[in-house]
């Protein structure tokens, strides 16, 4: 090999600096130093002040004895000092995990534990139930106890003992000299996935991957510098899909909100001319179906990204009713939230409702800067035909994937087979490149011998105009092993029957595909809005079969 182009060309801090999302806000404070950057209730705090309190936060927790490694928790809701903690926090040196501010005290005293939390930053409303996971921890080391205030919260306190969030960070130097990570590798982030059995996995980001989704992105949204983001995704959830980091590239706004409430988002929208925001599909389908006279006065060209469950014809026609534009985003907590994207071409503008439905319901092609995107045989690991039909397994590789589970070389090990990271959703791949997921590996319904994609069922029973949200499951059956299961949670007024949903998916449906039982009621979701398929299976076996 020719090495001509190594010799006496070195790496120094002249030419290479490590990736990290810290950098944004550096660049942000000394270009806009007077542009808003955080809104909330009577606040109005600029990118200047912004970086200052990131920085006396990083001091002050040095100063504290936490740095290069330890992790610090954050249990809060899409306040201002959750932002502040995405950049305070690892310009420390430290890690950040934020908690789902929805899980138990046992479940939060896991994390605790396992990550060996160092220090927390509490918000008055989740005080209690932090209290009892404290109290149920194994680990013997004291915990640092930042305690904030929210002039919002207006619910009882319930004082912990600690630190006031703002007195700690009086504590620290408005001027700190953070240094950049000694390896763009080093973790940034801990989340934890919402498991459904056994203990959760935590999820290590390194500020490399977290610096790229960030700008991923931006370029997928096309998001023009000061865009005013609301904040109706919880920053617990994948970091806020990177959006603290993807803000402060772009010298936007961040619009707190302490509820994903419809009046209060549309309030918000109205008053600081919201332009982005994301969410699950029961946020936007909130929106969607909430009174005419919330929506009076909303700015028309919002720009919406949806995750999780494809969004139905009802939810696109919708948003489209309201003058907002739907972007279809896929990914997991392990791949930093998303990492493909639903990328519109011109020429779907002139379709039909259905069809346009039927297009970017497809979790699409990767971000920007992944590197591979692919369905492939999980047994060979070669690529699926791609002619919309074969299954396989959804699997990426680059810069925008976990350093791994902690503490759990084991499940790394297994995530990461044969050089790719397995998603475990199984998936088709059409000739022009894009992927749509057919379901997760453990939702198949396999009955007679015939595989049933739970996904296939229940996009149609989103066309019903009744439906508002809905999930299928396999319910145990002794001739055909297993049938499917159809959960559904109907609009406020709906009059429909169990014979209406199966009249409406037979006409949709092969026959043993169709719903051999029925069950009205709210859906159990997760804080994200996502439903939780494996409490609906725990209700699937006593669920009343009817003759299809």
């Amino acid at each position: 090999m020719n090495r001509i182009y190594d010799q006496d060309l070195p790496r120094t801090e002249a030419n290479f600096a490590p990736l990290t999302p810290l950098s944004f806000i550096e660049r942000t404070a000394e270009v806009y130093p007077d542009r808003l950057a955080i809104v909330h209730g009577e606040l109005r705090q600029t990118w200047a002040q912004t970086y200052s309190r990131c920085r006396q936060l990083a001091s002050a927790l040095q100063r504290a004895g936490i740095g290069r490694g330890d992790t610090v928790a954050a249990m809060l809701p899409n306040t201002p000092p959750m932002v502040e903690a995405h950049f305070g926090v690892p310009m420390a040196g430290a890690v950040l995990n934020t908690l789902n501010t929805r899980l138990d005290a046992e479940t939060i005293a896991f994390m605790l534990d396992h990550g060996e939390a160092r220090a927390v930053i509490v918000d008055p409303e989740f005080a209690p139930v932090l209290a009892r996971a404290i109290a149920l921890r194994q680990r013997s080391e004291p915990l640092l106890l930042i305690e904030t205030q929210d002039p919002l919260f207006t619910g009882q306190t319930q004082p912990l003992g600690g630190q006031a969030y703002e007195a700690f960070l009086a504590g620290g130097d408005p001027a700190f000299a953070w240094q950049l990570p000694g390896d763009e590798w080093d973790a940034i982030a801990l989340n934890y996935t919402s498991g459904t059995t056994g203990n959760p996995k935590g999820v290590v980001y390194h500020h490399r991957g977290a610096a790229i989704n960030a700008i991923s992105n931006v370029l997928e949204w096309d998001m023009p510098k000061h865009a005013v983001y609301l904040w109706t995704l919880p920053m617990f959830h994948c970091n806020g899909w990177c959006f603290p980091w993807t803000v402060a590239a772009r010298a936007g706004v961040n619009v707190c909100l302490r509820r994903v409430e419809p009046q209060a988002i549309f309030e918000a929208m109205r008053q600081h001319r919201v332009t982005h925001y994301c969410g699950a599909p029961i946020v936007h389908g909130l929106l969607v179906n909430a009174p005419a006279a919330l929506k009076a006065g909303v700015p028309a060209g919002i720009k919406a990204m949806v995750a999780g469950a494809a969004p139905p014809a009802s939810m696109i026609e919708g948003m489209e009713q309201m003058g907002f534009d739907l972007t279809h985003v896929y990914g997991l907590t392990e791949v930093y939230g998303p990492a493909t994207v639903c990328a519109k071409h011109e020429q779907w503008d002139g379709l039909d409702i259905g069809e346009r439905a039927r297009l970017n319901a497809r979790q699409g092609v990767r971000y920007h800067l992944e590197r591979d995107v692919r369905v492939l045989d999980p047994q060979t690991m070669q690529p699926v035909p791609a002619d919309g039909q074969t299954m396989g397994e959804i699997m990426f590789r680059g810069n925008i994937a976990m350093k791994g589970y902690l503490k759990n070389p084991k499940a790394t090990q297994e995530a990461f087979a044969g050089g790719w990271f397995h998603s475990g959703d199984l998936a088709v791949q059409y000739p022009d490149g894009y992927i749509k997921i057919k379901d997760r590996s453990k939702d198949i319904i396999i009955s007679g011998g015939e595989n049933i994609s739970s996904i296939e069922v229940e996009d149609v029973l989103y066309r019903h105009p009744d439906v508002l949200a809905a999930a299928v499951v396999a319910k145990p059956d002794a001739r055909w092993g297993e049938t499917p299961c159809a959960f559904v949670e109907l609009k406020a007024g709906a009059s429909t029957t169990v014979q209406d949903i199966v009249a409406h998916c037979k006409q949709h449906l092969a026959g043993f595909k169709v719903p051999r039982a029925v069950v009205f009621g709210e859906l159990p979701k997760t804080s994200t809005g996502k439903i939780q398929k494996f409490e609906l299976r725990k209700l699937a076996g006593s669920a009343q079969a009817i003759d299809v």
